[in-house]
């Protein structure tokens, strides 16, 4: 019996620090959002990459080798007062097709607004979030 509970309790602990790493790895940011027409892309012309897209600030640009790489994107938070809780508890994953220039770019990244719908209020504008690449 004490080797059993002793199995499980190490397992148990071997899933938090998983659990711990992975939020670990991710990098705050902003996003923001933009809407149709999302062609033609910076990274793909005028192929249609669907709604699930963004686009990298030069945090993430890197000279055109960000495109066509997918990030895990999550709401963190409100980063004004007129939607003090935008987010919806989700988090989507997009893959980088354009480009957001300075000095418009008010973000990290610039989601579809379809994908900036599901993980907040579009009301917010602007959020806080947490990304990674995956």
């Amino acid at each position: 019996m004490a080797k059993v509970n002793s199995a499980i309790m190490m397992m148990m602990m071997m899933m938090m620090i998983m659990a711990m790493a992975m939020v670990a790895s991710a990098t705050p940011g902003t996003a923001t959002f933009y809407t149709p027409p999302y062609v033609p892309s910076s990274c793909n012309g005028y192929k249609d990459d669907g709604v699930m897209i963004a686009a990298a600030s030069d945090a993430i640009w890197n000279n055109r080798a960000a495109c066509n790489t997918n990030y895990r994107v999550r709401c963190t938070g409100a980063t004004n007062a007129g939607v003090p809780q935008p987010c919806r508890g989700d988090s989507v994953v997009v893959k980088i097709v354009d480009y957001c220039p300075p000095p418009g770019c008010q973000g990290t990244i610039d989601l579809s607004q379809e994908a900036f719908a599901l993980i907040a209020d579009p009301n917010a504008g602007r959020i806080t979030i947490d990304y990674e690449q995956v």
